[in-house]
């Protein structure tokens, strides 16, 4: 891979990660010199991933909200697959929520844990028409009450559906945002704050898919891509990885490639 994205890094933080034992948030960094940093960085990846978009198919928010429940512990690419099928046998909440469990397992079976994701799909189905008469609501408030969804789901649903600004802090986007020193946290909803406090509002949806790309092509959890990165030289975990960028760009994933967890 060639793209002129994948810059040679020049790394000047990665001595000070070392002395702190490898650990990439410095507690001595301060607020703004860690938003300047989140900043610049944020505007590279915006570079790197110009394509960044949500990988689940969708028409409308209850297709999208249905896609984002049973996209765990599975990939996009297998949920999208199962969608078509899916959707047009139960096009609206209404529907789904009628649905022949034998039937609707059947559908689901690809995607693993089928049978829980049915129930899953029944359970926000029946919530739907008897809480919000069948239609997806536009609030995090309401959407975080309905069976299986949390902050994460609601936020790609506000974000990519409605419009509404949001991070979607998932395994990917919780890894990269520590290794790039923005927070020390590990609960996902202290992420997401912490976090937005860096980057403004108006960018958090493209920004999560910005992060998330990133996170499937190139910082890998087990083998990051640091000598093809193009936020090495603000980056802190510079060095986790291979730094040669010939052995790097190996390493790097084409879009095609790149659907994980």
């Amino acid at each position: 891979m060639s793209s002129p994205a994948y810059a040679r890094p020049v790394p000047p933080h990665a001595r000070r990660a070392a002395a702190r034992g490898g650990v990439p948030y410095d507690p001595e960094e301060t607020p703004l010199a860690r938003t300047r940093r989140a900043r610049r960085m944020a505007r590279e990846l915006a570079l790197i991933h110009p394509d960044a978009h949500c990988e689940l198919d969708f028409t409308n928010p209850f297709e999208l909200l249905v896609a984002t429940v049973l996209s765990a512990q599975t990939t996009d690419k297998t949920v999208n697959r199962v969608t078509p099928t899916l959707f047009a046998k139960y096009p609206d909440a209404v529907a789904l929520a009628g649905a022949d469990r034998a039937e609707l397992e059947e559908i689901l079976k690809p995607t693993g844990f089928f049978r829980a994701k049915a129930n899953s799909a029944l359970g926000l189905a029946q919530a739907l028409v008897e809480r919000f008469d069948g239609e997806v609501p536009g609030r995090m408030a309401d959407l975080v009450t309905l069976p299986g969804v949390g902050r994460k789901t609601a936020n790609v649903v506000l974000g990519n559906a409605f419009g509404v600004p949001g991070l979607t802090v998932d395994t990917h986007f919780g890894r990269l945002v520590r290794r790039f020193g923005w927070t020390a946290e590990e609960d996902p909803v202290k992420v997401e704050a912490e976090v937005a406090e860096l980057v403004p509002k108006k960018e958090w949806t493209d920004f999560s898919h910005r992060v998330i790309f990133h996170g499937r092509r190139v910082c890998h959890a087990k083998k990051a891509a640091c000598g093809a990165c193009g936020l090495a030289r603000w980056c802190p975990s510079y060095g986790i990885g291979p730094t040669d960028p010939e052995v790097a760009l190996t390493l790097v994933k084409t879009p095609a490639a790149s659907d994980t967890e």
